[in-house]
């Protein structure tokens, strides 16, 4: 297990459920952004006309607490869909995680099976998948695994499916932020998180047709949430030894935090591309 994911996998757990909730106090409206960047209804509803009779499958890689569901039946229209049961699968190498997503899926989601396990070595069943999702899922897989990771993530989706990846620019905030901690507090030898732009490069080097679309935002937090953004940041490296007002003293940090905080609140600067890939 590499660094990265080990320190991944001890926030995403009992024990550093404070720092989810700090977290996700700014990040769930990611998913937000996210549910409304596409027409994902008519996603659905097309892939149910194609399925026929059966249900959808769906794989939710490295589902997390399973906020993008919760997302699309929200303000993306799927609970007003027609729509068969979803049946989901969810993968994630921490079962806390697995357990939190089950227990939050909406309709018309379904739970059907659970797998522990990383995207790289992950075996995807016959047949595969209607739709294939991973939604700012990625960012512990090691460079060095991600032409693997992305290899089976493809071969997760069916023929005739579709495969959808959300994931930083290299000059959005999870990306920006990471690569200047690391080379203000380390530790030293750590990699930076891959970018979408890589995500895409290793995708296009199989052969597959990626299609990007860039979706803008920034992750608000009022002047007085101090405890809310310092959880979101520690959370946003997995690593919380260093305060929020260490990083504002430190460079190359401390420039970036300055331009993200002003009078009204902070403001942390969003760029995601949302890719997809089809079967």
């Amino acid at each position: 297990m590499s660094d990265l994911l080990a320190r991944s996998s001890a926030h995403w757990s009992e024990a550093g459920r404070a720092g989810m909730e700090a977290f996700y106090r700014l990040a769930t409206d990611d998913y937000r952004h996210l549910a409304e960047a596409r027409n994902w209804r008519a996603l659905f509803e097309g892939a149910q006309a194609r399925a026929g009779a059966r249900p959808l499958r769906l794989l939710d890689v490295a589902c997390g607490s399973g906020k993008f569901p919760v997302a699309l039946a929200r303000h993306a229209g799927l609970a007003e869909a027609d729509l068969r049961p979803v049946e989901t699968s969810l993968l994630d190498p921490s079962a806390f995680s697995i357990a939190e997503a089950r227990a939050a899926l909406p309709a018309p989601f379904r739970a059907v099976a659970e797998h522990e396990t990383t995207l790289q070595d992950f075996a995807p069943p016959p047949g595969g998948y209607d739709i294939v999702w991973a939604t700012h899922a990625l960012y512990a897989i090691p460079e060095a695994e991600l032409a693997a990771a992305m290899a089976r993530f493809r071969a997760a989706i069916a023929p005739g499916g579709t495969g959808v990846i959300a994931h930083s620019a290299a000059a959005g905030h999870y990306i920006d932020f990471h690569r200047r901690f690391l080379a203000a507090f380390g530790p030293a030898g750590a990699a930076p998180y891959v970018p979408a732009e890589t995500i895409a490069e290793a995708l296009r080097a199989q052969g597959a047709e990626v299609d990007v679309r860039e979706v803008l935002y920034d992750s608000a937090a009022g002047p007085g949430d101090t405890a809310a953004v310092e959880g979101y940041l520690q959370r946003c490296v997995f690593d919380t030894r260093v305060r929020l007002s260490e990083m504002e003293d430190t460079a190359p940090l401390a420039d970036y935090l300055a331009a993200c905080r002003r009078p009204e609140g902070w403001r942390f600067p969003q760029r995601v591309w949302l890719m997809t890939v089809s079967g």
